[in-house]
């Protein structure tokens, strides 16, 4: 890979870290602690959703978005030929 690949690949690499980052951050702090009261009126699992997402639902996001990261990632990688075998 030449230099100029180099930094379209570590470009394109922080560009989905900062877009998945900023997803955790609304769903985390927002649904979790700036919108919990309006969430609050409605309930998952007899819980209010606002609650639900400062306990639990931020964990379930940010797990689901590592996910989300490795697959990005396996596809950028195979996209500049630097996958592993």
């Amino acid at each position: 890979m030449i230099y100029k690949d180099k930094k379209l690949y570590w470009k394109k690499n922080l560009t989905y870290l900062s877009i998945l980052l900023f997803i955790w951050l609304l769903v985390s702090f927002g649904a979790g602690i700036l919108w919990a009261d309006a969430l609050n009126q409605f309930r998952l699992a007899g819980f209010p959703l606002g609650f639900w997402f400062a306990h639990q639902g931020s964990i379930y996001v940010f797990v689901i978005l590592i996910f989300v990261y490795v697959f990005l990632m396996n596809r950028l990688d195979k996209e500049f030929e630097v996958d592993e075998i």
